[in-house]
């Protein structure tokens, strides 16, 4: 049994960019365990790509006014075209006051609306067009109507979703096709319903593997983009980002936001001595034990050189203490003649150093790195 499972995901890993490693394969399920700038990063593209929709549909949805005036009855032409012009304004509020602000539930709450919109104009304009007898061109033209739903479920493809959030907007759609149906539960030509239903189900699987393959090159762009080549952690430009994020929700939420800068010692006779790629060896190693003592929620940054910046959301000035004394003992790894390798650490707190900006938190750890320095290396400096 666990051949076969195992034999799957190898398939299905191998269907994925070449770029996403399996170990990121959940990744495309659930949107709980994404880093935060790529829940950032999507939540923005999600909310850009919902105004362009609401753009083509408050475009498009008046001018079909135009048809429906041609071969409808006037009654019903004007009712239709009441719903239209709501229709339309809605579309249009959503361009003109949405805008993105890198939450993710803002950008659920976008995607939400965007198909909440036409998903209630196709259920009132079917039962609508249910109450009139229509004949030839315009029969042919309200059946046209029925289409709303194919177009909304293959429009999904522009989102990188996960498969659960794509899953939820497609049974979204599917029950409002369901709805319709019931509605015109005497009239209804059971057959042609059916067909419609299963292939409204296929585009739903296909715009799924869209959405997922979107996302599987959205997350291999990303981790290309915000992590040091060497060592994996985040670059100095995405820390900065990350800082700034974190800065932010901790005001929002007047919650402790630590820092700290963590300097190797003596690094610089590491690469005099033994050479650049005994130096880079030591990178890697010091970066990876680094990481295995983080909590998830934890961001570790290479800064420059051999310094990294540690940023602890939610941790106040003591936990942030303990959790870096237990990565002393931890250990950063060892220089290449096998002596122990040491690093000064200068640590900063939001609320207890009263700073007013990210950079005043920085400079004031950066500042206690020195100082720990100064006072004999291999220790952790906290008060200025």
């Amino acid at each position: 049994m666990l051949s076969l499972l195992d034999l799957l995901r190898n398939r299905l890993a191998s269907l994925l960019p070449s770029e996403l490693k399996t170990t990121e394969l959940h990744r495309l399920l659930s949107p709980h365990h994404h880093a935060l700038l790529l829940t950032q990063r999507r939540a923005t593209m999600i909310v850009n790509r919902v105004r362009l929709f609401a753009f083509l549909f408050a475009v498009l949805t008046p001018a079909w006014s135009i048809v429906d005036w041609m071969v409808f009855p006037f009654e019903l032409w004007l009712h239709l075209a009441l719903q239209r012009l709501l229709v339309c304004l809605a579309f249009a509020g959503v361009l003109l006051f949405y805008r993105p602000s890198g939450q993710l539930f803002d950008a659920y709450r976008a995607i939400g609306i965007l198909f909440a919109i036409p998903t209630v104009f196709y259920i009132t304009s079917h039962y609508l067009l249910g109450s009139y007898q229509l004949t030839q061109f315009s029969a042919a033209v309200g059946a046209g109507y029925a289409f709303l739903p194919f177009v909304l479920m293959a429009g999904l493809a522009i989102f990188p979703l996960t498969f659960v959030e794509n899953l939820i907007l497609a049974l979204v759609l599917l029950m409002a096709q369901a709805l319709a149906g019931y509605l015109s539960w005497t009239t209804l030509n059971w057959p042609s319903f059916a067909g419609a239903f299963w292939l409204l189900m296929l585009i739903a699987g296909v715009t799924g593997l869209a959405c997922m393959s979107q996302l599987a090159f959205m997350i291999a762009l990303v981790r290309q983009a915000i992590r040091d080549p060497l060592t994996g952690v985040f670059s100095r430009g995405s820390g900065e980002e990350i800082l700034r994020l974190q800065w932010d929700a901790s005001e929002r939420h007047n919650s402790a936001l630590s820092v700290a800068f963590i300097d190797l010692d003596h690094f610089k006779r590491i690469n005099d001595t033994f050479g650049h790629d005994a130096g880079d060896r030591v990178l890697v190693q010091a970066s990876r034990n680094m990481l295995d003592s983080l909590r998830s929620s934890d961001s570790l940054v290479r800064w420059g050189g051999e310094e990294f910046l540690l940023i602890m959301p939610d941790t106040d000035m003591t936990q942030a203490r303990r959790a870096l004394e237990r990565l002393m003992q931890h250990g950063w790894g060892s220089r290449p003649d096998g002596s122990r390798l040491t690093a000064s650490i200068g640590l900063a707190e939001r609320c207890y150093d009263r700073s007013a900006s990210p950079r005043d938190l920085l400079e004031a750890a950066d500042r206690r790195m020195y100082q720990a320095k100064q006072a004999g290396r291999d220790r952790l400096g906290l008060i200025s």
